[in-house]
């Protein structure tokens, strides 16, 4: 396999988590995907509180089909790291 097809393989399975994740993100806190960015703070700027964010932890971790951490989900605070942590578990399998 050439390096470009696997950079253009990997492009869009970060793409893709990135579309299912916002998504969710979106549908758990009742807000519309265009305003999930990776820049927002999930729980400053789109309104989580604990309770959300460990429900939306076990919305992807079902929908991915991978399981977190405790320290892994510590270190969370924005969408993109959020974005980061799906990658992580899915492109490594």
């Amino acid at each position: 396999m050439n390096l470009e097809f696997e950079i253009l393989n990997l492009q869009f399975e970060m793409s893709r988590i990135q579309d299912k994740a916002r998504a969710l993100i979106a549908s758990k806190m009742k807000l519309d995907e265009s305003e999930i960015t990776p820049e927002k703070h999930l729980f400053n700027d789109l309104g989580a509180d604990s309770l959300d964010f460990v429900e939306l932890s076990m919305m992807l971790e079902r929908e991915f089909n991978v399981k977190f951490t405790e320290a892994d989900t510590a270190n969370v605070k924005t969408v993109g790291d959020l974005y980061e942590l799906i990658e992580r578990y899915t492109i490594q399998k």
